[in-house]
């Protein structure tokens, strides 16, 4: 039961992600002026559902800290290299990114090394 705080920070990370690389896709490129870049930021940062992902982290942060008082940090830890995996799969599916053969065997190397290391 105590891995749920493990999968929450995985869940609340992944979202964060997902949710902000939507929201900054839909408000276009990076002005070049220096100026204009900041009230794009500035923006950005009143967005709602930015607000939602950057208080995901947050949430994340905290479901990591609780999992820190239930798992040593070398068992832990492994486990927050599933985000990669599903950031990828996500990606995929909501922003039609290729999924390369490269990135298959990256993630193939990924389970297998969070495997191994909840063994150990």
């Amino acid at each position: 039961m105590n891995h749920i705080y493990i999968f929450l920070t995985i869940f609340f990370t992944v979202y964060g992600q997902i949710v902000i690389k939507w929201q900054v896709n839909s408000a276009g490129t990076l002005p070049i002026e220096p100026s204009e870049k900041v009230v794009f930021i500035l923006r950005l940062l009143l967005n709602p559902w930015i607000l939602s992902g950057l208080f995901s982290a947050f949430l994340a942060s905290l479901t990591w800290m609780a999992a820190m008082t239930k798992f040593t940090l070398s068992y832990a830890y492994p486990f927050i290299s599933l985000t990669f995996v599903l950031i990828m799969l996500s990606a995929a599916i909501f922003f039609r990114e290729p999924i390369t053969p490269p990135k298959v065997f990256g993630i193939i190397a990924i389970v297998a090394g969070v495997i191994v290391g909840a063994k150990g």
